[in-house]
């Protein structure tokens, strides 16, 4: 536990120098891979720059996309004209993979500070990390999320969501802005399987990258709870209980059992997955 530093990703850390420090290196990096070493196009940009400088008070800020290289992020912000990258207050938190960005000391305390918190992929959507996760959006923080939960750079279909992102947003105490993200080309910038199977040891260049914003999913929560805990009822058994491992949650002012909970997240995961699909099918035609 001692490599995963919580302390090192709070805002008072060495009064936030090492912060600022990381995320403007990292986002100069990010807008050079973007806009000089290749080209970037940024769609429905203002709608994401509008959410992250002026959305309510208090109101948390999900950002979700599709997963196509392991620089997605930070790369796909640097394609955004505003400096949107460089401000360590305004910068996302992102969940990240612990076996590629917390293999040892320095990477976690690089990737800490960059306001990334760290996943154990498999670990499941209770693992003490989510609850990190939680508390930034309770703060009313920006969060992205790749709920694929893995890179695929198959240009087909989005697929089954992970169940990560809607328990974030079933459990927050103010109702998550949920905003769908699509990019396009970043396969070809960071290729899986360049050299010998392996990825390029950095981006490759001259690619046409785009990003496309969509407009903010809208879920009636109250609905969609009240719609799981009447069909979790249906299917309660006395092994079902016994068998139950998950906390009961409130969401909506109900509570929900394991079972409630299963039905809500599929059904906000596919909702979310929807969105990015339809927003896939409309960057493929700009």
């Amino acid at each position: 536990m001692g490599r995963i530093m919580e302390w090192a990703a709070r805002s008072d850390h060495l009064r936030g120098v090492p912060r600022k420090a990381v995320i403007t290196a990292v986002g100069a990096f990010a807008r050079a891979v973007a806009n000089l070493c290749n080209k970037t196009t940024a769609h429905n940009a203002d709608t994401l720059m509008t959410l992250v400088r002026s959305r309510p008070p208090g109101v948390p800020l999900i950002t979700v996309s599709n997963h196509m290289s392991t620089l997605d992020d930070p790369v796909m912000w640097g394609g955004f004209k505003g400096l949107l990258s460089f401000d360590p207050e305004l910068a996302r938190w992102v969940l990240a993979a612990e076996d590629i960005c917390f293999k040892n000391p320095v990477f976690s305390y690089i990737f800490r500070t960059g306001k990334c918190i760290p996943i154990t992929r498999g670990g499941g959507i209770y693992q003490e990390h989510m609850s990190e996760a939680l508390e930034r959006l309770k703060d009313g923080s920006w969060l992205h999320t790749f709920p694929e939960g893995k890179v695929f750079q198959e240009d087909v279909p989005i697929r089954r969501l992970k169940w990560g992102t809607a328990s974030l947003i079933a459990r927050c105490p103010v109702t998550p802005i949920v905003l769908p993200i699509i990019h396009r080309g970043f396969d070809e910038m960071m290729p899986e399987k360049y050299f010998y199977g392996r990825r390029p040891p950095l981006p490759l260049c001259n690619k046409n990258l785009k990003v496309v914003v969509g407009e903010p999913i809208e879920f009636d929560l109250p609905m969609m709870v009240q719609t799981a805990v009447s069909a979790s009822s249906d299917h309660v058994t006395e092994d079902t209980l016994q068998e139950a491992k998950w906390p009961v949650i409130s969401s909506a002012g109900q509570k929900l059992d394991e079972t409630a909970q299963r039905c809500l997240y599929t059904a906000l995961s596919q909702k979310i997955q929807s969105s990015l699909e339809s927003l896939r099918l409309l960057a493929k035609r700009l």
